[in-house]
């Protein structure tokens, strides 16, 4: 069975490349080294500091994988490849009903976060504004029912 490719956009990739990075190549040799101090310090069985080491050792393998993992199925989107319409690495202005205007940039599911504005192409909002064009009207579905908006701009996001 395939795995199932999860979206980056080139910037939310290279941010996992660049932990990968420093855990392989920085974190490791630091908690070696903590490990190492902490075993010089006698009877391990009553070594909090080498507990404690051992415990940001295993943390750090555990994310290693996972990152490995996400890389692997990392399916990178082309932002330059759409132009014409919103997409995954767009940046979209939307002025709803009321007058107000919000800035979001669409990011795969796994570079969200809503305090900065980045929100999923699977979210409500994400839904709603990809593949529509600018001065397009939009109904985005919310727990508190539909709310229209109008796009009142994109662009690649940077």
């Amino acid at each position: 069975m395939e795995e199932k490719k999860i979206k980056y956009t080139v910037e939310g990739y290279e941010k996992l490349k660049e932990e990968y990075e420093y855990l392989k190549k920085v974190r490791r040799q630091e908690i070696k080294e903590l490990i190492k101090e902490a075993r010089s310090f006698g009877d391990l069985s009553e070594n909090s500091e080498y507990d404690e080491a051992r415990d940001q050792q295993a943390k750090v393998e555990s994310r290693i994988l996972e990152l490995e993992y996400l890389m692997k199925n990392a399916e990178i989107i082309d932002t330059d490849a759409v132009k014409n319409i919103v997409a995954l690495g767009s940046t979209v202005v939307i002025k709803y009903k009321d007058g107000t205007e919000k800035k979001y940039d669409l990011v795969g599911s796994n570079e969200v976060d809503p305090f900065k504005g980045r929100i999923s192409d699977r979210s409500p909002i994400g839904m709603a504004v990809i593949g529509h064009k600018k001065g397009d009207t939009v109904t985005i579905e919310t727990r508190a029912g539909e709310k229209d908006a109008v796009i009142v701009d994109f662009y690649k996001t940077k």
